[in-house]
């Protein structure tokens, strides 16, 4: 009878042994496949991660692409802009020196005229500083017929021709020169005024002479005179302070 019970106890032992080696192979199993699971996780999440990281960089790329397209479309509109004022300032050129050669062609005959009529004033006006004027007006005959003289400096000569005429009206005068009286060529000092006083006086202050526009010719001066002449030619060489001074002068009628 205790035989029998060793036995069945023996077995029970053995089943027990049994049934624990059976459950932890199981639980090995389990752990293996669950190893395996969470490996081929992780490799998805890497393979997950590598596709984000792609799809990030290539949002990124697409998204500059884009700026560029923008900033290319807004360059290309600049440039298409500047290209369009282009051809605007080219035909306005183009107009411009169609406008300057018709304009050239009515400025020419216009310079000619104001060249006679500044010689033709020259030679009715009182005759100061005649040899320079006379070049200054010569000048400007040689001048147009310069082909490297721009149409442009010729009429600048000639307004500056006009500018000094104009300003001979308004000041006063002396220069040495020679004069002819009565045959007799004489070494003077001419004074002017303006236009309106025009004389010579001989170098020994003892003589002198006034000249009447109308009559074109000089006449002679009173010998109490002499003084204020040479104050006068005096002033206008700066030699002496500005005084007043009483000198002949041909009244308009």
């Amino acid at each position: 009878m205790k035989a029998k019970t060793f036995s069945a106890l023996a077995a029970s032992i053995a089943l027990s042994f049994g049934g624990v080696a059976v459950a932890s192979d199981a639980i090995s199993e389990l752990q293996d496949a669950d190893k395996q699971i969470h490996d081929a996780a992780a490799r998805t999440q890497a393979t997950i991660d590598k596709l984000d990281d792609q799809n990030q960089d290539l949002l990124g790329d697409y998204r500059r692409k884009v700026d560029e397209t923008e900033t290319l479309r807004a360059y290309n509109d600049h440039v298409a802009r500047l290209v369009e004022d282009q051809k605007r300032a080219h035909e306005s050129l183009r107009q411009q020196i169609a406008g300057i050669q018709a304009t050239a062609q009515g400025v020419v005959p216009l310079m000619y005229r104001m060249i006679d009529t500044i010689d033709q004033f020259v030679q009715i006006d009182v005759p100061f500083l005649a040899d320079e004027r006379a070049d200054r007006i010569q000048r400007l005959h040689d001048v147009m017929d310069e082909a490297n003289t721009s149409t442009a400096e010729k009429y600048r000569l000639i307004l500056e021709a006009y500018q000094i005429e104009n300003e001979y009206g308004t000041r006063i005068g002396s220069y040495r020169g020679t004069l002819e009286i009565d045959g007799e060529e004489l070494v003077v000092d001419y004074f002017y005024a303006g236009r309106v006083s025009f004389m010579a006086q001989s170098l020994d202050q003892t003589r002198g002479w006034v000249w009447d526009n109308d009559a074109r010719n000089w006449n002679a001066m009173q010998s109490g005179q002499m003084r204020d002449l040479s104050k006068a030619i005096a002033m206008a060489n700066q030699q002496s302070a500005p005084d007043l001074i009483k000198l002949p002068i041909k009244v308009a009628k």
